[in-house]
């Protein structure tokens, strides 16, 4: 999934942030927001997570 990650923030930027976390290295952070399953895409607006999607998606799909 990484290289379509990297096609939707090209897209994106910079009205929207895209940010990597490795969970096994902040297995805290992970653990904090409840991530169970890698890929987890999470959608914060404000600070308050408003969206949240498992699993491996394309570039349009991130978009969308």
């Amino acid at each position: 999934m990484a290289p379509e990650f990297e096609k939707a923030a090209g897209v994106l930027e910079p009205n929207v942030r895209l940010a990597k976390l490795n969970t096994e290295s902040e297995q805290s952070i992970g653990a904090q927001y409840g991530i169970r399953s890698i890929p987890t895409m999470v959608v914060f607006k404000s600070g308050k997570e408003i969206a949240r999607q498992a699993g491996a998606m394309g570039m349009s799909d991130i978009v969308r």
